[in-house]
């Protein structure tokens, strides 16, 4: 499986360093060969030096001056050694046939017994014919070059990796100050929560990619945020002036029943547009109530209330109007809020339930960690999977077969955010079906 970096700064780190690795290693491959081509070239122009100063003694009639030289051999045309460095014993520079074969000048590298029946000395040799036939071979040991070879790879090997990670850690730090911006924007942007908000995308100096993206974004921000105040405040103005013209048809239908009692068809067509406009009227309150929520102005009275209390006389009530079987459980909980949109929460939940196709729901009351917890469980066909994030957004009716517009639940998160609280919901409780939990401040 390929193993890939997750941020963009790592893989620019990587690939950056992988290029600087490549660079990196032609030119330490360079370096070697062109200082190897140097300590060799110095070699050979020392032998070549050497082999000019005998070859001149040995055509001046002197070929003594072989036998002091460190490391030389004077050879007759067949091969045989006339005379030579006295350390040499019986080893020879080169072999009869190489003598016998050569042609000019040639170098060589040659291996000579040590002296010793383990040990092996490398040389360097340069062989000249002369002119009268005689071959000079002027030697020198190769072993202090070898030596040269083997620190300079020692030194390479250990510089690269060095070279290598500092070349790394200054391709992190460039990168990491080239995307700081790029954080910076990021970390604002989670941290504007929602369009409400008045904060804006900060300024990137300068003119490049990263500062004209920031503009840019800071700009569609703008164009968000003023479409989002239009939108809240249509559905607020909306809300509030629909209320007005539906009461006045309530008004106007109960007038109208009470008026012609009994008259069969049309006082049913009354009665259904009176059930029409009671649901308009909740519809518009509860749109009301979250454009309200929405801009941080739902008002809510802080009054004593016995959660117990009114939970079990409002699930009394409901449980008449919804045909559910509702258990109440728990302990008194005093907590300041309101009544009304209490009532309206535990209404909600448990009408949602009753829509889900629950036959019996069990509301139970606890404290926990300075807490009042209202949970309702019910034994409905629970929440679809992977819907519990969005339970609570507007219009979401999750598979509900209700008539409902889908507001339920956010009406809940509504009145719990407004008394300071919070809502949660899971697929599962201990009744089969879905369970919704509120927590509300005690004080």
């Amino acid at each position: 499986m390929r193993v890939r970096p997750r941020s963009l700064r790592a893989r620019l780190t990587l690939v950056s360093t992988l290029g600087a690795a490549a660079v990196l290693g032609l030119c330490l491959v360079l370096l070697y060969s062109g200082l190897d081509r140097q300590l060799s070239g110095a070699l050979d122009a020392d032998l070549a030096g050497r082999a000019d100063d005998l070859a001149a003694a040995v055509r001046s009639g002197d070929p003594e001056v072989v036998v002091a030289d460190p490391l030389a051999q004077l050879y007759a045309p067949d091969g045989t050694v006339v005379t030579g460095t006295a350390s040499l014993g019986g080893r020879r520079l080169m072999s009869p046939a190489a003598v016998e074969d050569l042609a000019g000048g040639r170098f060589a590298d040659r291996v000579l017994p040590a002296g010793r029946s383990d040990g092996t000395l490398p040389v360097r040799v340069l062989a000249r014919r002369l002119d009268d036939g005689r071959v000079l071979a002027v030697g020198v040991s190769a072993s202090p070059l070898s030596a040269a070879r083997r620190g300079l790879l020692q030194v390479l090997l250990v510089a690269a990796p060095v070279l290598l990670a500092v070349l790394a850690a200054g391709a992190w730090l460039l990168v990491r100050a080239a995307l700081r911006p790029v954080d910076v924007l990021t970390r604002e942007a989670a941290a504007i929560a929602s369009f409400p908000s008045d904060r804006s995308l900060p300024a990137v100096p300068g003119d490049d990619e990263v500062a004209r993206l920031a503009a840019t974004l800071d700009g569609m921000l703008s164009r968000l945020r003023v479409s989002f105040e239009r939108e809240r405040a249509f559905v607020d103005d909306a809300s509030h002036e629909l209320r007005t013209p539906i009461a006045v048809l309530r008004g106007e239908v109960e007038l109208a029943l009470t008026a012609a009692p009994g008259s069969g068809e049309a006082e049913q067509a009354l009665r259904a547009a009176l059930r029409e406009a009671e649901r308009l009227s909740t519809l518009a309150d509860d749109l009301l109530l979250l454009a309200r929520e929405r801009t941080g102005t739902a008002v809510v009275r802080r009054e004593p209330v016995d959660l117990l209390d009114l939970v079990a006389d409002e699930s009394a009530r409901l449980r008449r109007a919804l045909g559910i079987a509702v258990e109440v459980r728990g302990e008194p909980v005093v907590l300041p809020g309101d009544a009304d949109r209490l009532r309206q929460l535990l209404g909600n939940l448990l009408r949602n339930s009753a829509e889900a196709g629950a036959v019996r729901a069990r509301v139970r009351i606890a404290t926990d960690d300075g807490e009042a917890v209202l949970e309702v469980a019910d034994d409905g066909p629970g929440l679809p999977a992977g819907l519990e994030p969005a339970a609570f957004d507007r219009f979401v009716r999750g598979g509900r077969t209700g008539t409902g517009a889908g507001l339920g639940l956010s009406i809940v998160r509504a009145v719990a955010v407004a008394h300071g609280g919070t809502v949660s919901a899971a697929a599962r409780g201990p009744l089969g079906g879905a369970v919704v939990s509120v927590r509300l401040p005690l004080a």
